[in-house]
């Protein structure tokens, strides 16, 4: 039978048309195959190869991992008298070969156990804290106790720490596990700050009170600031003290129109610039001469108030504030107390 020619019956499944076609499409392949006729000698006869040979195969081989030199390094290392420091001296990934307890982290399948720490991403992405351990702190301390001052002894009270450092800086500092430390909470400045510690007289402590508004707490007689508006915590603590600065000043500058303040302007009251202080400044400095003239424009000067006369402004401030059966006995006595003598104030009781 010749090449070309096929049996009258052909296979089952297969159609002549089809044999035919992949027949012509083979031999077309095979000779528009290139030749070379230095790797052919001229005697040799050249072969059809209608299904193609491989000669170089690859031989497949297994992959084998390869494991580090200080592999199990951790079974000849006792925790209890190794020097921790020196293993791990300071903050870097997980490294499983230098830690001797069988440390697991991740999650299979329910009722699985977890991976162990070879190979284990898990471990190192998470931040680790073993550079710290509380003997590596000790050991630390003492190194740097050297270069350090004793703590002052005359700062044996919370009250004379808080005479000598009065401003109470806080801020807080974030740690997530994630490709950045930063965070934007950490710029908060928040300072803290008792108002009996800034030197104010009267009329500047109204002032600077109006100024800060709700950021002083009259319980505590505490300032509080907290800055934001920087985008670093220096910033805001250079703003923080920006602010105190400029209030404390501006709370001492005396404007024009402030002359102008009335009683009914004031935030409390204050004896001295009320009209019970005019009328006993009048009746303390009476004079006959003094007969069907207004008794409302006398002030008695700090020096010449008695102690008499205080009792008597704390007792009127008390009614004024709010009246009680309690304070009106006190204003009274203060009363009697000022324009009568003591034995009359003994025959009144």
């Amino acid at each position: 039978m010749s090449l070309l020619s096929f049996p009258k019956m052909p296979l089952k499944g297969f159609k002549p048309v089809r044999v035919q076609l992949v027949f012509n499409h083979v031999a077309r392949l095979a000779s528009s195959k290139s030749y070379d006729p230095k790797s052919h000698d001229e005697s040799e006869f050249r072969q059809l190869e209608i299904r193609p040979v491989r000669r170089d195969r690859k031989t497949s081989s297994k992959a084998r991992m390869m494991m580090p030199r200080d592999y199990k390094r951790t079974n000849n290392i006792d925790p209890d008298k190794a020097d921790w420091k020196s293993i791990w001296p300071g903050p870097r990934s997980f490294d499983p070969n230098s830690i001797p307890i069988p440390v697991r982290q991740g999650r299979l399948k329910p009722y699985r156990r977890a991976f162990d720490k070879y190979a284990n991403m898990e471990l190192m992405k998470i931040p680790s804290f073993f550079h710290i351990p509380p003997t590596t702190i000790k050991a630390q301390c003492e190194a740097i106790k050297s270069f350090c001052t004793p703590f002052p002894n005359q700062l044996n009270s919370k009250e004379k720490c808080e005479e000598h450092f009065p401003l109470t800086v806080i801020t807080n500092d974030y740690l997530h596990s994630a490709p950045t430390i930063r965070d934007p909470l950490a710029r908060i400045v928040t300072i803290k700050l008792k108002l009996k510690n800034i030197p104010l007289d009267e009329h500047a402590r109204d002032k600077f009170m109006r100024l800060v508004r709700d950021r002083y707490d009259d319980k505590t007689d505490t300032l509080t600031i907290v800055t934001d508006r920087c985008p670093l915590r220096k910033q805001n603590y250079d703003y923080a003290q920006y602010l105190l600065t400029a209030c404390f000043f501006e709370s001492w500058t005396v404007e024009d129109w402030e002359s102008e303040k009335t009683e009914a302007d004031m935030e409390k009251y204050i004896w001295e610039n009320n009209i019970s202080a005019k009328a006993l400044a009048s009746i303390v400095k009476w004079s006959p001469d003094k007969l069907g003239k207004s008794i409302f424009h006398d002030t008695l000067p700090a020096d010449e108030l008695k102690p008499e006369h205080l009792v008597l402004g704390a007792a009127v401030k008390k009614v004024i504030e709010g009246e009680t059966e309690e304070g009106i006995e006190e204003y009274k006595k203060a009363a009697m107390e000022v324009l009568l003598s003591k034995k009359a104030v003994g025959l009144k009781a």
